[in-house]
């Protein structure tokens, strides 16, 4: 079913959106680590349900259980079990279309392969299977920090039309929280909160893109050919629902550019012997391997389906009909994205970290 990901530090996550809860299994979690237990639940909050007028109106609390595999606040090395329970799940709001097709979701795709799905918020392709994956994240945010001192920070770079222009290296989550948008320019945030608000009023929905930069990795996560960083990142991200577009460093702008003004030219570092580059259209990745230089990269996601107005589509016989879907759904999905790609990429950086060091010391 391609619920698990990474070699070395594995996550296999399960449940459904209205179902029980929601979970993950984490598997060569390094032993020893001093987990900081109310950080991991800071990363739940940032990505919940009904923290903002902006989001979903759903009220989950959204707390982390730890089943297994931390023992005095310390890993074990043995499986990490994590368990978030639904307490505010409501199927009866998809009972009235459980035979319709909703437009650019995945219940016609889903009902033709198994030939049969959970209609209840979309089961296993609703975003609120992430919430696992945000638990698992925020472990290994903490493990990157502490083993071997990478940080990893996202924040919204537009919303439609709306494109804030900021520069990767001075993010702060300070600056990243301090407004519902969760982008570091107040002015541009306020637009993007307009532009958001008049979408939902009129039962629309509206796109953007996450951008996010990864500090302090160091040279030589990833391999050659397949297992290159960049394509396991690419995976990681395209992974998520509602993304459709993944690019580092100069991304698709590269493409415009020539070779003397895309190469990163090597120059002296501030240490002795280090070596860094001028410049990073690289985005910190050059033949599928960390370079030392920071790793940015940008997410870009659709409009949710879910829109307030009735549509035409088939039913599950391929009658024609009309759908008109109710509930509670997020106008803009980009803001609560945030701590899901950083976890995304927390994952990807330290299954690479532990294969690094496994493989070369």
């Amino acid at each position: 079913m391609g619920s698990g990901f990474g070699q070395l530090f594995r996550v296999t996550t399960f449940g459904e959106s209205h179902g029980g809860g929601l979970g993950a299994v984490i598997e060569g979690c390094p032993p020893g680590v001093v987990l900081d237990l109310d950080a991991i639940q800071r990363e739940l909050d940032r990505r919940r349900p009904g923290q903002s007028a902006l989001v979903s109106a759903r009220k989950e609390s959204d707390r982390v259980e730890i089943l297994s595999g931390v023992f005095e606040g310390r890993t074990l090395g043995t499986a990490i079990g994590l368990m978030v329970r639904n307490t505010d799940a409501d199927a009866s709001a998809y009972a009235p279309f459980k035979d319709k097709f909703r437009p650019s979701h995945a219940d016609f795709t889903t009902e033709t392969k198994y030939g049969l799905r959970n209609w209840a918020g979309g089961g296993r392709a609703s975003a609120r299977e992430t919430v696992a994956r945000v638990a698992a994240g925020a472990i290994a945010k903490q493990v990157l920090k502490a083993q071997f001192g990478i940080e990893v920070q996202a924040w919204v770079q537009s919303v439609g039309e709306i494109t804030a222009e900021i520069d990767p290296l001075t993010v702060t989550l300070e600056a990243v929280e301090a407004n519902p948008m969760r982008c570091p320019d107040p002015e541009v945030a306020a637009a993007m909160e307009a532009r958001v608000r008049a979408v939902r009023k009129a039962g629309d929905t509206i796109g953007g893109v996450i951008q996010a930069v990864a500090i302090g990795v160091p040279v030589g996560l990833g391999a050659p050919v397949v297992d290159k960083l960049e394509a396991d990142l690419a995976k990681a991200m395209m992974s998520l629902p509602a993304s459709k577009g993944f690019e580092v460093g100069s991304g698709f702008a590269g493409a415009t550019m020539i070779g003397s003004a895309h190469n990163d030219v090597f120059v002296p570092g501030r240490e002795p012997g280090e070596v860094r580059t001028a410049t990073n259209h690289s985005g910190g990745i050059q033949g599928g391997i960390s370079n030392g230089m920071p790793i940015t990269m940008r997410v870009a996601f659709k409009p949710i389906a879910t829109i307030f107005m009735e549509q035409d589509t088939v039913d599950s016989q391929g009658r024609s009909t009309t759908i008109k879907p109710k509930g509670r759904h997020d106008p803009c999905v980009v803001p609560r994205a945030v701590p899901i790609v950083e976890a995304m990429a927390a994952l990807v950086l330290l299954d690479h970290a532990l294969r690094h060091r496994g493989q070369c010391g």
